[in-house]
């Protein structure tokens, strides 16, 4: 079965960086839609940014300019570097997964699309 593994998270100063990681497994698809979602408490799920399995990225507007998705196809991970990160960035951020080539948009409600999670990474920015 399709897991996904995140790593990177962590406590930061407001203006500071961090790099997560997702590590993919398991796939039986040829293609796979991988993304970021966040969840601070209290609130709805928000899509940060997707990658379709063409490379194709798609942003969130509260990522824009400041996060970078990436993916490695040969290893299977998925990157997300944020920069300037802020109060307002923290919450638990997620590695999610679907079969296919593209990605769903990442609009209000559209997490319910992807099929695989992982556990989460939490990120602080104080």
């Amino acid at each position: 079965h399709v897991q996904l593994v995140e790593s990177g998270g962590g406590s930061v100063q407001a203006g500071g960086s961090l790099r997560l990681s997702c590590a993919a497994s398991g796939y039986t698809y040829s293609t796979y839609c991988m993304g970021w979602f966040r969840q601070a408490p209290g609130k709805e799920r928000e899509g940060v940014a997707s990658t379709d399995s063409d490379g194709h990225q798609r942003y969130g507007d509260s990522a824009l300019g400041r996060f970078t998705a990436s993916r490695d196809s040969t290893t299977n991970t998925l990157y997300l570097q944020m920069t300037n990160l802020q109060p307002e960035d923290t919450g638990m951020y997620y590695c999610a997964a679907r079969g296919g080539m593209y990605c769903p948009e990442l609009s209000r409600g559209n997490a319910v699309l992807f099929d695989y999670w992982g556990q989460g990474t939490q990120v602080t920015v104080s």
